[in-house]
């Protein structure tokens, strides 16, 4: 029989977790017991700066895929450089390392350090010869869709939850690699995100991506559920024109895709071009992503250790991250006349946690 997967944006849902619509510091604090067997976390940011570089750095409390176990602190870094070099680096910590307020965004693991308070943030990080040090201030009002919970199954006891903590913000960012210093600036985003049920078994894929557009900032959505909850799909959407959300009610977003092909190397279908059209009376706002280039390929089975390794080479598991640029257009209409039409470079993501023969 098929469950449910929702989206938690009614008033009971308020209630049942203890939060109000205005977003409070401890939501971007440790919302997890990281001992404990089911349950990830993780703080991420990217930006794009302008000297052509691209970073995106994550801080997790274990393998969000796979999280059946302690905690395993980890980093990742991806560090995409204007010659063309593309930087990726990722390590495993002791747990010994990691330390985490439940009050604010206060992380720590192994002397690295994610820190803010919903409006300013600093992350300092080092893996092998790459060295980063950013600060992000925010220019647009933290957000969520509703509360920020997915709840899968009638029981509603599983749960996938995100806050976009800062949907966009000035950024002053220092690279170091090989002993070489760069300082650029740009506009960059963080996002905390948290569950306590491995992903893989609720989640099939994913669409993801952010951006600003003239004095538009936008995040986009499209969640698809796995079978046993029927593929259902899911739009978590949001506008903001100079920094106020004027439109974030994903009833009224629609999806759709198209020029799909197969990837070479992960063999998941990608669609070159993504749309969400979130219509309002006679108010229409559409947001469209256009691929360019596959910058980032990861493959889940690759963290997968010995003979677990081997055994889920034999089940099929084929679970893989794709990170994509391009561009992006924001098309403004009102009563059917086109208002504002911008394009701007964009980055985003498609994660497939499972098969995608529903798909073609």
């Amino acid at each position: 029989m098929q469950e449910p997967a929702i989206m938690a944006s009614s008033p009971r849902f308020f209630q049942k977790l203890g939060l109000t619509h205005a977003i409070q510091q401890f939501e971007d604090g440790l919302h997890t017991d990281p001992n404990e067997s089911g349950s990830y976390e993780w703080w991420y940011f990217d930006t794009h700066l302008d000297d052509g570089s691209k970073l995106v750095i994550t801080f997790f409390t274990k393998d969000a895929a796979s999280p059946n176990g302690g905690l395993a602190p980890q980093i990742a870094m991806d560090l995409d450089l204007p010659d063309g070099r593309t930087i990726n680096k990722s390590m495993t910590f002791s747990p010994d390392t990691f330390s985490a307020s439940k009050e604010s965004c206060d992380v720590s693991i192994d002397g690295n350090s994610f820190k803010g308070d919903l409006h300013t943030y600093r992350i300092t990080a080092t893996i092998e010869e790459l060295s980063v040090d950013v600060t992000l201030t925010g220019q647009t009002e933290a957000w969520r869709p509703g509360t920020g919970y997915i709840f899968y199954g009638r029981a509603e006891e599983q749960y996938f939850a995100w806050l976009p903590s800062v949907p966009n913000g000035a950024v002053t960012a220092t690279y170091s690699l090989d002993g070489k210093s760069t300082t650029a600036h740009g506009h960059g985003y963080h996002d905390h995100n948290w569950g306590n049920v491995a992903m893989p078994s609720v989640v099939n894929n994913w669409y993801w991506g952010r951006g600003s557009a003239g004095p538009y900032t936008f995040i986009t959505s499209h969640i698809t559920a796995e079978k046993k909850y029927g593929y259902a799909e899911i739009n978590p959407f949001m506008i903001a024109k100079d920094g106020k959300v004027v439109a974030d009610d994903d009833n009224k977003v629609s999806f759709s895709k198209s020029d799909v092909h197969i990837d070479e190397q992960t063999h998941k279908p990608v669609a070159n071009v993504h749309t969400y059209t979130y219509r309002n009376g006679d108010s229409e706002y559409k947001v469209s992503y256009h691929r360019e280039h596959t910058i980032l390929r990861n493959y889940f089975i690759d963290s997968i250790p010995g003979f677990k390794k081997l055994l889920a080479r034999l089940v099929g598991f084929d679970g893989c991250y794709l990170r994509f640029d391009g561009t992006v257009t924001l098309t403004h209409t009102e009563r059917g006349e086109v208002v504002e039409h911008i394009t701007e470079p964009a980055l985003w993501e498609l994660m497939y946690f499972g098969k995608h023969a529903h798909e073609m």
